[in-house]
């Protein structure tokens, strides 16, 4: 776990949204993700917060559907985040294309760009962002998005952005809460780097896991 700083709260949302105001206060580049947990931490941070016309916001991955199907993450974010801030510049993935195409056109738009925060969770079998368990798209290194296939449900396509982008990023945070992901934080936070568990081979600059006690469990031995 050396390259991971492991922080269990009572409050994780509480915590991931003090990063997301102090990064928007900042200003820069921030990547969310979608999924359950982070969800409240968007909502909660614009709401504690709500300036953030200095971000540009990105997403670091997106299945291929419309904007406002109900799987859409931008669909989850613009419901929670962009609800309640103010943001000039938002950089979706266009689901609604073909995913090569649509992957393509992220891929381009990201030429450049150096993440200062990215906020990512763990799926149950130790995905994250659109990387899925020993899928070939972990092993792309000259790219900054692709698309890839689901091995979980909805299986529908996705764009993603990749690990040597993500590892650019200069700070990565985990935002990862229940019994459920236990097994899967115990595996990217508490084991050796394994294409079997992506999320332990994501990391940024500076990589936090913020956990609830029923998400860290596996990690203690004693606990």
């Amino acid at each position: 776990m050396s390259d991971v700083e492991i922080v269990v709260v009572d409050d994780p949302v509480g915590s991931a949204a003090s990063w997301l105001i102090e990064a928007a206060a900042a200003g820069g580049h921030i990547a969310v993700s979608g999924g359950s947990g982070p969800g409240p931490a968007y909502e909660l941070a614009a709401r504690r917060h709500d300036d953030w016309s200095r971000v540009d916001l990105w997403f670091v991955d997106d299945r291929a559907v419309p904007q406002d199907h109900e799987w859409s993450n931008f669909k989850l974010v613009s419901q929670t985040l962009l609800a309640h801030a103010t943001l000039r510049n938002v950089h979706r993935i266009e689901g609604e294309l073909p995913p090569e195409e649509a992957a393509a056109r992220y891929d381009a738009a990201l030429e450049g760009v150096e993440l200062d925060l990215a906020v990512m969770g763990i799926g149950p079998d130790g995905h994250t962002a659109s990387l899925f368990p020993n899928g070939p798209e972990l092993d792309e290194r000259s790219r900054n998005a692709i698309a890839s296939e689901a091995l979980m449900e909805p299986l529908v396509p996705r764009v993603t952005m990749t690990v040597p982008f993500l590892a650019r990023a200069k700070t990565m945070i985990y935002l990862v809460t229940g019994e459920s992901k236990a097994d899967a934080v115990a595996r990217a936070f508490g084991g050796a780097a394994d294409p079997a568990t992506p999320a332990s081979l994501v990391r940024g600059r500076r990589t936090r896991a913020i956990l609830d006690k029923a998400a860290a469990s596996g990690l203690y031995i004693d606990g």
